[in-house]
């Protein structure tokens, strides 16, 4: 280390890199105009019934006014009794959730004990709060653990809620009004299903940013049910042929002329002769 020349050498850096904010912020001061962020849109919730916990997403993603995927996956694994749904920027949500779900596989390497909730979502929070929220990711955690069922809504900016049902995203508006209104405790699974199910589906028919299928994870004490593609509503059907039928198209008049077979021989004659 000491043959190092330490003018040239640079430490390598892990995560998430912001060296040109200053820069940017400097440039504006200049008249440059910097590009704005692009509008996300997702539905995504979470409910604690007696016994688990059941989340849910939509799977759309755009880009801007476009539809850039109509089956994402915005549930993502954060440990065996952990799982994590992603709202904003899609690369910083994924990239997000697998970072933090890597440190948590070395932690249960580290110590053979299971992962806690609270620590997957004091993980999250942390590192969501070092950026001040220039990474674009919403978060609605969940898993059961030995202290029992545990759902929480992550913001940007690292701030959290502990709640019994909560949703995040453009159609969270949609989707809060039907858990508000068909809510209640220690409810059944199916009774969980069925209501993060209408929760996202209100936010599917009620957002242009949420769409396409609707996901669900069932976590348990024992055991996860990852249901992708749990209902499709919006599943779109391609016709394979077009049978047009006779007199679709109206005429205004038509003549009809009979000619012979000697005829018609003799006008391609005609062409074959003239044809360079």
């Amino acid at each position: 280390m000491s043959n190092l020349n330490e003018e040239n050498y640079e430490e390598e850096r892990g995560g998430f890199v912001f060296d040109n904010v200053t820069r940017n912020m400097f440039m504006e001061t200049k008249g440059y105009q910097a590009p704005i962020a692009m509008k996300t849109g997702t539905t995504i919730a979470g409910v604690i019934f007696k016994g688990g916990v059941v989340l849910g997403a939509d799977t759309r993603a755009t880009n801007g006014p476009i539809v850039a995927d109509k089956n994402c996956s915005k549930i993502h694994f954060i440990a065996p009794n952990v799982y994590c749904c992603g709202a904003g920027t899609a690369a910083d949500t994924e990239n997000s959730t697998a970072l933090i779900s890597s440190k948590l596989a070395l932690h249960r390497y580290s110590t053979g004990r299971q992962t806690r909730v609270v620590t997957a979502m004091t993980l999250l929070k942390r590192m969501l709060f070092k950026y001040q929220g220039h990474v674009s990711a919403a978060l609605v955690l969940g898993g059961v653990d030995l202290d029992g069922s545990h759902l929480y809504t992550i913001y940007p900016h690292g701030s959290t809620d502990k709640l019994p049902f909560v949703t995040m995203g453009s159609g969270s508006l949609a989707a809060m009004a039907i858990f508000e209104e068909r809510f209640k405790d220690d409810m059944s699974e199916e009774e969980a299903k069925s209501l993060v199910h209408a929760g996202i589906s209100a936010g599917i028919f009620n957002d242009l940013g949420s769409g396409s299928n609707v996901d669900l994870c069932v976590i348990r004490k024992d055991s996860v049910e990852y249901l992708r593609g749990y209902d499709q509503p919006n599943e779109r059907n391609y016709r394979t042929s077009y049978v047009i039928p006779r007199g679709t198209t109206a005429t205004l008049s038509s003549t009809e002329e009979v000619l012979s077979k000697q005829l018609i021989i003799n006008e391609l004659d005609d062409r074959m002769e003239v044809a360079p």
